[in-house]
């Protein structure tokens, strides 16, 4: 089945994209920091606003602004092949990638896989609506049992939403 995008609404964009096989790829520091160096290069490239995020364990939950004219595929496509790209060398050079990735034939060659091939994004035509896309964002480690308390999950917006200083990665303004 092919998903549909529906691009430039102008709007702020709820995007979840997963690791392969919803995998726990993303409980190390190290990984963790490099996919929200890749968020924030490529913030900077295509001009979005970050409103909010979490990274959890096999997955990742982003609210995002994109610009009139760019597609959130061409960021998220960006986002996961660069973050995939470095997480696989630091992988490579600990001697880890066998044991965390798995390879499949993908373009003729075995190749290690990080990330499933798509996303799903939900258009929050409000503000309230981006708000609540923001919150379920900060809840998921909550409601996933990893933390009792959302300010001490420390891959999510949510500290930054709490004032702290700091923070992993800036977020922008929600109002649309």
């Amino acid at each position: 089945m092919r998903l549909h995008h529906y691009d430039n609404l102008g709007t702020a964009r709820f995007v979840t994209f997963s690791c392969y096989h919803r995998r726990p790829l993303l409980t190390d520091v190290n990984r963790c920091h490099i996919f929200l160096e890749e968020v924030e290069h490529s913030r900077r490239k295509y001009g979005f606003a970050l409103l909010g995020y979490v990274v959890m364990p096999n997955h990742v939950h982003l609210v995002i602004r994109p610009e009139e004219e760019t597609k959130v595929g061409q960021i998220v496509g960006e986002i996961k092949s660069n973050s995939a790209r470095r997480i696989g060398v630091l992988l490579h050079r600990t001697g880890w990638h066998n044991h965390v990735l798995t390879p499949k034939m993908r373009d003729g060659e075995n190749r290690f896989v990080f990330w499933q091939r798509r996303c799903y994004d939900h258009n929050c035509r409000t503000t309230e609506t981006a708000k609540e896309k923001i919150n379920y964002c900060h809840m998921n480690p909550v409601r996933a049992g990893l933390v009792d308390d959302p300010a001490k999950w420390e891959w999510s917006s949510y500290r930054w939403y709490a004032g702290c200083v700091d923070c992993v990665i800036k977020i922008d303004s929600v109002d649309l």
